[in-house]
């Protein structure tokens, strides 16, 4: 019986992902994936029902408040309803993302302490579960359209796959960086929600991004270092068509999104030695 030798040694770049060695354990980021998946909604009364509920409600909550009581507009003739739930959707999937990625480390203490795996592969699998969430709930998002008579722009449809790229790689990358905070520092569980909750109000979800027209300093800073709000924005223009879509945003959002990616992974893999010691 010929016995395999594994050889553990620690990156030899802080920036680095080990694909072969995340590629062996792709049964593991599956399991784990669908464990977050299944448990989520176990034992629940209303189960997947949640995953439409919440986004709905939220919608509805927000259009009674901010659209008939304080009067915010789309600002493009869109149905406010329609205009609100299309900034709820990467929003909802971008702080799901962040939040779970910055819980798991300290929720699989028990399984980081006893085997070796990538760590990578725990906050990587917070993606699953917030991607499965946004897939039902986008299933809303066509019957409100149907429903207003508004027809969605093919460009819209054609440009999801880069708008969800800088939506993930952003949530990661702030992920990361908060799951390994979290290791050390347990004020991050009940610091994060709250900022989470102050980004709703900052990035533009609730209001259109021309709002800020009167402050072009302040709306430029604000799209180049919030990825989010420019892929909002995107989303609007693109899926509606109420104006054409300024290439310039996307890209930028991209490379920004990269950046934070990179930072996050340079501090995980840089804090990663000490991750059994105090998980």
């Amino acid at each position: 019986m010929s016995l395999k030798e594994i050889i553990i040694e620690p990156p030899k770049r802080f920036i680095h992902i080990e694909w072969r060695e995340f590629l062996a354990y792709r049964d593991l980021f599956l399991v784990l994936a669908w464990r977050d998946i299944s448990v989520r909604y176990k034992q629940t009364l209303l189960g997947v029902l949640w995953v439409i509920l919440q986004p709905v409600m939220t919608m509805v909550v927000f259009t009674f408040i901010f659209n008939r009581m304080a009067g915010i507009e789309s600002g493009d003739g869109t149905p406010y309803p329609i205009f609100l739930y299309i900034g709820l959707l990467p929003w909802q999937y971008f702080s799901s993302t962040v939040n779970n990625a910055a819980q798991s480390m300290v929720a699989n203490a028990g399984l980081i302490q006893k085997v070796y795996f990538p760590r990578l592969i725990i906050p990587a699998t917070s993606v699953t579960t917030a991607f499965v969430d946004l897939a039902v709930s986008s299933v809303i998002l066509v019957v409100m359209m149907a429903y207003y008579g508004s027809m969605p722009q093919l460009v819209g449809a054609a440009i999801i796959p880069l708008l969800l790229l800088i939506v993930t790689l952003t949530a990661l990358g702030i992920g990361l960086f908060f799951a390994s905070l979290n290791v050390k520092y347990r004020d991050v569980r009940y610091a994060l929600p709250f900022f989470i909750n102050i980004g709703l109000y900052i990035t533009p979800v609730i209001y259109p991004i021309s709002m800020l027209d009167t402050y072009p300093v302040v709306k430029t800073l604000f799209l180049c270092l919030n990825p989010i709000a420019t892929v909002i924005n995107t989303a609007r223009t693109g899926f509606l068509g109420s104006a054409p879509i300024e290439w310039g945003m996307p890209a930028v959002a991209l490379f920004v999104s990269v950046m934070y990616f990179l930072f996050g992974l340079f501090y995980f893999r840089r804090t990663e030695s000490y991750f059994a010691d105090i998980a």
